[in-house]
């Protein structure tokens, strides 16, 4: 099926620098209690109290080298073999490693909440290939590579201006995206990253944050309808006819009453043992925007997304969901995986495998949008 690309309006423009920066902070973990860095021959510097970034400016701080790095919270403070210290910065030639993946150049543990927060520090670039990495796997098309990079570069230096002067910018995790650490230099994920090196999305003239998710279910979501969050692009949905193969397309979910019941309790939103569940109004695409639940001691209405995010991310796939209650189960059936806002993953894969750019796929899931250049040559 053709693209109507005469309603498209993904023209190259340049407009002023978005940072003038090239670095980026990731949290790797947040509020944990106790974390370990292995490599070799780390460095190892105590910081000042207050921003990572004044570490030169610190030339009484403590200084020494290890292999291994064990950091356990110390209320206001992080402990590491005796010695404490408000944060601490990590350097090391070599990679460090952190649950299993690789990271460099520099890792700072610092004070976050009731535990510590490890933040990776690199180049944007070098990020993008690990988000890439974690969100598609380099067994995908090329060109679903490229359009990804692109997106999360979007995405990421929208967070990195909003998040400026925070002791990060961005999380590795699905609230933001994903990070998979360093990329080996043979991995063809780097060819996307490069092949679109600086190349971003922005709306009106500025970058904005170029949502993307798994699976869309065949419909694309308004942002508006979904974020509640102001200055939201008013973003047009679309039909998307190319992830009909995805694995995610189709989903049932059987939960029992006893256990849904307890999630919402646990929530804030005790209603008893729930007897009913109903969506009470959908968007334009059929997604539940608002889910009514009785139990045995009331009534309430939540918003579609947030009775996902109780229920869980990754058990209820999407709000674009049809539910009945038979005796002691809630029966969902549902298309789809995500928020489904901007660009689908799988449909991108489709696409690209239909032979479409990856400048055709951004111009498909994000209408109105146009492509140019973060720093603005």
């Amino acid at each position: 099926m053709r693209i109507p690309v005469g309603v498209l309006a993904l023209l190259a423009v340049l407009t002023g620098p978005a940072s003038a920066s090239d670095a980026i902070r990731v949290a790797l973990q947040e509020s944990v209690r106790l974390t370990e860095v292995r490599g070799t021959d780390i460095e190892i510097s105590a910081l000042p109290a207050g921003a990572p970034g004044e570490l030169d400016r610190c030339g009484d701080c403590a200084r020494w080298r290890a292999d291994v790095v064990r950091a356990v919270w110390a209320g206001s403070a992080i402990e590491i073999a005796g010695q404490r210290a408000a944060a601490v910065r990590l350097r090391s030639e070599r990679p460090m490693r952190l649950g299993g993946r690789e990271y460099g150049p520099v890792v700072d543990l610092m004070t976050n909440g009731e535990g510590i927060a490890v933040v990776n520090e690199l180049p944007l670039e070098e990020y993008l290939a690990g988000v890439v990495r974690a969100e598609l796997g380099e067994a995908w098309p090329l060109e679903a590579l490229r359009a990804q990079a692109i997106v999360a570069r979007t995405y990421a230096a929208y967070r990195r201006i909003i998040s400026a002067g925070r002791p990060y910018h961005i999380t590795a995790s699905t609230a933001h995206q994903q990070y998979a650490g360093r990329v080996p230099p043979s991995s063809p994920i780097w060819g996307a990253v490069r092949e679109t090196a600086g190349q971003v999305l922005r709306w009106e003239g500025e970058l904005f944050p170029a949502f993307y998710h798994t699976e869309s279910g065949g419909y694309t979501e308004d942002p508006r309808t979904v974020f509640a969050a102001r200055n939201m692009p008013a973003l047009k949905p679309v039909v998307c006819q190319f992830s009909a193969g995805s694995p995610h397309f189709y989903w049932t979910l059987d939960l029992r009453l006893a256990q849904l019941s307890e999630l919402l309790r646990r929530h804030g939103t005790d209603v008893g043992t729930v007897r009913a569940i109903e969506v009470t109004e959908r968007t334009p695409s059929l997604r539940a925007t608002l889910v009514s639940v009785r139990g045995t001691h009331g009534v309430v209405r939540l918003r579609g997304n947030d009775f996902r995010r109780i229920v869980g991310y990754d058990t209820l796939k999407s709000t674009l969901f049809a539910v009945a209650v038979d005796r002691e189960l809630a029966r969902f059936t549902g298309r789809g995986y995500g928020h489904g806002v901007g660009l689908c993953q799988w449909g991108a894969k489709g696409m690209a495998e239909q032979g479409y750019p990856a400048r055709k796929i951004l111009e498909f899931y994000y209408p109105g949008a146009t492509l140019g250049l973060l720093d603005g040559r």
